[in-house]
């Protein structure tokens, strides 16, 4: 029997990650390879010639799994009827900008967008932001779409959490499939603690702790957290653009993996509206481990943490709840 096709919005789809991350969801990277979708792809004014060009590009690729595209700079248009929306649209940081500046500038466009996708999108409509700061965003967005469940918004923190893995997998010389369950808590900024307590490599058949393997607590403790954190600074440094293919092939992961569900036994990092776990303050988006399942994630519970990690834990909670104050000062 034919599959009903899934309609997915990308904001920003003529910028960097969009146009990296729209033939990886009409491919079926995000979705499954048997799910047919219809993309629907949203950006500025000034934008809409070069998104004219995607949409061009996207019909010429001949996806079997593309039943439709929707190129739009009207965010009603965009957001009529979408089951995932993926939100990669922001305004970034500029030279000499305060943090206030830009959080006001998206604490705008977050409004608006939460609005439309508040009156128009499909009972259901799963959401992960993508665009800096993520975490921020997504609690705005939660604020202004009230009727969308606080469990559908979500944030990026998974190219974190596939960051780790590389890392811990470039320093064992091991597959990096063979690693899993770090953990990135917090904030998707430089605070953002990656956690490798709870990790695992498969060898031989074998699951082996991550820190037993790598035998040196003191480049875990400090090299390892920092590469992770600043990877992106690196590859701005690197490219002299930001990362785009990775965060396009993570958005992937997020909701592959949130709707299709993670393998039993394996967590995967998500940023989700706290409820007061691991007495992380609850009503900010912060990253936890989750598990998903039929299409729903629950935060991993009872992982022992040490005071290392508490203190890590706590520090990137008040930068978020900081953020928070500042949006929210953005708003009146």
């Amino acid at each position: 029997m034919a599959m009903d096709a899934v309609r997915v919005l990308v904001t920003g789809a003529a910028g960097q990650i969009g146009y990296a991350l729209v033939p990886m969801i009409a491919r079926g990277v995000m979705l499954g390879p048997d799910q047919p979708v219809i993309l629907h792809m949203l950006d500025i004014p000034p934008a809409a010639e070069a998104l004219n060009g995607v949409k061009m590009e996207l019909i010429d690729a001949a996806f079997p799994l593309l039943k439709g595209v929707v190129a739009t700079t009207n965010v009603v248009e965009a957001c009529t009827g979408v089951n995932i929306a993926v939100m990669v649209g922001g305004f970034p940081r500029k030279e000499g900008m305060e943090r206030k500046d830009v959080m006001a500038k998206n604490v705008s466009i977050y409004k608006a967008q939460a609005s439309a996708l508040e009156l128009h999108a499909a009972a259901g409509c799963k959401v992960l932001v993508v665009a800096n700061p993520a975490n921020t965003n997504a609690l705005i967005l939660k604020e202004f779409a009230p009727s969308i469940p606080e469990k559908n918004i979500t944030c990026l923190t998974r190219l974190d959490h596939n960051r780790a893995l590389g890392q811990i997998s470039e320093r064992l010389n091991v597959h990096v499939s063979a690693v899993k369950n770090a953990i990135i808590w917090g904030n998707h900024s430089s605070t953002q603690y990656p956690d490798v307590n709870h990790a695992t490599v498969t060898i031989n058949s074998r699951e082996k702790p991550v820190r037993e393997l790598v035998a040196n607590d003191e480049w875990l403790n400090t090299e390892f957290i920092t590469t992770v954190q600043q990877r992106g600074a690196a590859i701005i440094k690197a490219r002299k653009l930001s990362s785009a293919l990775s965060a396009a092939s993570s958005a992937c992961d997020h909701i592959r993996d949130w709707v299709l569900g993670t393998p039993k036994g394996t967590w995967v990092s998500m940023g989700v509206y706290s409820d007061g776990s691991y007495s992380i303050p609850a009503g900010i988006i912060y990253s936890f481990p989750v598990a998903c399942e039929n299409g729903e994630w629950s935060i991993v519970q009872g992982l022992k943490i040490d005071e290392f990690s508490r203190t890590k834990m706590d520090t990137t909670a008040n930068e978020l709840v900081e953020e928070k104050s500042l949006a929210y000062s953005c708003l009146n």
